[in-house]
């Protein structure tokens, strides 16, 4: 019997993905909530909904990189959020602001030997890290081509080959060696952010078509998107009417704390955080800023605390209460201005900074 999850025999296929009140829970709010959708595997999901809608955090829930706090989903039989190391085995991540990004300094070709590496590395079996080491070379030429082929990305066009920079690729371009590098481990599940962002009309159809071949080649996609593409499963991330919610929740970090499994896709971002699922926390108050009304009463027992007798110096005590007393300036009409109440509280505090010290 195969084991569940596990890369099917012929290659990979595509992962069926499912949801039922699926939500996700920050430390300033939901971030998303009641989220229900199936999809068969090999299908392209279209995450859609407002910014800050908790789009980004529904597409790591479901590729097993942060942990929800209600509702269940699965992903290829594996249960949410109970075997996500399991689920971030089978997924992979293309762009995502802040979890995987290029970075732009490095070369196309440069990145590719990278991600490479690193499947061999900590995904690689030992009768294939044991093969001489041309033929390790030369599968992993062909991993890489194939990537590339599915991806769309042309390196022959590229200004400077595959030694152009990142920092040198137009935005559709860097779409396209993200997913490239996604599809070199040969998941069964791509995630991708941000996929329309910043594309013009011609680029956003040239991306959904390239993210259509790679569901029809067996690869179930997942993409954060403003608009859904025709024929896509839609899915709506946020929280629904009446629910509670507090603004800026869909930014919560609420990250899975396993983090011995992150996957190299995930090696130079936020992908494992501090635990921010923890429910009941709320927002914390300023350091430093307490009620005006203890400000005053310190004042005041600054104010009564007498100067030492025959000393002949002036305390800050002494220059503030001058300073309070002293009229203000005046007005055009020749009358003497209003004292605010900045300058009231400015006073007060310099009159609590004395009884302090």
């Amino acid at each position: 019997m195969a084991k569940q999850g596990a890369e099917p025999p012929g290659g990979p296929r595509g992962a069926g993905v499912g949801a039922e009140d699926f939500g996700l829970r920050g430390p300033r709010g939901w971030a998303f909530r009641s989220v229900s959708f199936r999809a068969e595997p090999g299908s392209l999901v279209a995450i859609t909904g407002p910014s800050g809608s908790g789009r980004t955090c529904l597409l790591l829930a479901l590729t097993g990189r942060m942990r929800t706090a209600e509702g269940t989903a699965e992903v290829a039989g594996l249960d949410l959020p109970r075997r996500m190391a399991a689920v971030r085995r089978i997924s992979a991540l293309g762009h995502v602001p802040g979890v995987s990004e290029l970075e732009p300094a490095l070369t196309v070709a440069e990145h590719l030997r990278e991600r490479v590496l690193l499947r061999r590395r900590f995904n690689g079996s030992l009768r294939e890290l044991l093969r001489p080491r041309r033929a390790r070379a030369a599968t992993a030429r062909a991993r890489i081509d194939a990537a590339l082929a599915a991806a769309g990305l042309d390196t022959a066009a590229l200004p400077k080959g595959e030694r152009t920079a990142v920092r040198d690729l137009e935005r559709l371009q860097g779409l396209r060696l993200s997913v490239a590098l996604a599809l070199i481990g040969g998941p069964r599940l791509l995630a991708v952010d941000d996929t329309d962002l910043k594309l013009s009309d011609g680029d956003r159809e040239e991306a959904w078509a390239m993210l259509r071949s790679v569901a029809a080649s067996g690869t179930t996609v997942l993409a954060v998107c403003s608009d859904a593409p025709e024929g896509a499963v839609v899915v709506r991330a946020g929280v629904p009417a009446g629910a509670a919610q507090t603004p800026g929740a869909a930014n919560a970090d609420a990250v899975d704390a396993d983090a011995d499994a992150v996957d190299a896709d995930t090696a130079t971002g936020t992908g494992t955080g501090t635990g921010a699922d923890a429910p009941g926390a709320g927002p914390r108050p300023e350091q430093g800023a307490g009620p005006r009304e203890d400000r005053a009463d310190q004042a005041d027992r600054a104010d009564r605390r007498p100067s030492a007798p025959g000393s002949g110096q002036r305390t800050q005590a002494d220059d503030a209460r001058d300073t309070a007393g002293r009229p203000g300036p005046e007005d055009p009409d020749g009358k003497p201005a209003k004292k605010t109440e900045d300058d009231t509280e400015g006073a007060a505090d310099a009159l609590a900074e004395t009884g302090r010290s």
